[in-house]
């Protein structure tokens, strides 16, 4: 089964990261407001970045990688998919 790391864009220009089994489905539910908190009240605005990993280990250790990284380091990140 494929697991994928995320990363939206908000409104605010704020970043949230997460990981899901299902892409799509997660997408429409941060955008419905039910998603994550954190999509609550930072309303995401589009899908800068994703990766597909082979296990949910995996996707949750990437996903702590990103959440680490800088504003700046993030969006290094989402350029580099922008660019493909």
């Amino acid at each position: 089964m494929v697991f994928y790391v995320y990363v939206l864009l908000c409104y605010d220009g704020s970043f949230y990261t997460g990981y899901t089994k299902n892409l799509e489905v997660r997408i429409r539910l941060h955008q419905l407001g039910r998603g994550a908190r954190y999509t609550m009240s930072h309303k995401p605005q589009k899908l800068v970045y994703f990766e597909e990993h082979a296990s949910r280990s995996l996707a949750m250790k990437r996903e702590r990688e990103i959440k680490k990284l800088s504003h700046q380091q993030k969006q290094i990140l989402a350029d580099s998919k922008a660019e493909k």
